[in-house]
């Protein structure tokens, strides 16, 4: 059973709702990050940098949220949630995934550390200005990839649409507007998933 090291809204959130959107079974063990854990030196012995998530996949350790997805993407290839290697198809995936974790995802991060992550006397409160307009630009580009289309990646869901989704949610859990009716309406519409109302319970049950 893939043992899943995780806490309840952060990165590993991404990693629940792909092993529940592929409907496997799976552990999840609570790193309690906050009293510390993260920086125990059996947890710091799978993750060095002591963050979550990280999967123990029968011995097979691996971290980096969009790095897990891949990986049980092409383990599970029934579920369909990643398109096949060395196609077009593919290529399209990576892209996405890279837009979001380099230009989506990184002015939020900038807010977070910025505003409860850092130590005080570490923040810069005149960042927080420029995250934000940097966020509302990587948004625009998105609302055009977007437009027309009802998953990222055209007809059908897939691995990219929770990178998205959850990059919203955090955005709006953060208090970042994205500035866009439609990416509100989908970032609504993917939470209302089967998959990840049971995402959802877990953390919940975790907490």
């Amino acid at each position: 059973m893939i043992k899943l090291y995780a806490y309840p809204r952060s990165r590993s959130t991404r990693v629940v709702w792909m092993l529940e959107e592929i409907g496997v079974d799976y552990e999840f063990i609570k790193i309690e990050l906050l009293q510390g854990a993260g920086q125990a030196e059996a947890y710091l012995k799978i993750h060095a940098d002591g963050k979550v998530p990280a999967i123990d996949d029968d011995g097979f350790v691996l971290t980096e949220s969009a790095a897990i997805m891949s990986y049980l993407g092409d383990k599970y290839s029934a579920c369909n949630l990643l398109p096949e290697p060395k196609t077009q198809d593919r290529a399209r995936y990576d892209e996405w995934c890279f837009f979001v974790l380099t230009e989506l995802e990184q002015p939020l991060w900038t807010v977070g550390k910025h505003t409860f992550v850092l130590p005080e006397e570490k923040r810069v409160p005149e960042i927080l200005d420029v995250a934000h307009w940097e966020f509302l630009k990587a948004c625009n580009v998105l609302e055009k990839r977007l437009q027309g289309k009802e998953y990222a990646l055209g007809d059908s869901f897939s691995a990219v649409d929770i990178l998205v989704a959850h990059t919203l949610r955090w955005a709006h859990g953060f208090g970042v507007p994205s500035g866009s009716a439609l990416l509100d309406a989908y970032r609504e519409k993917m939470s209302a998933r089967p998959a990840f109302e049971r995402v959802m319970a877990k953390e919940s049950e975790a907490s």
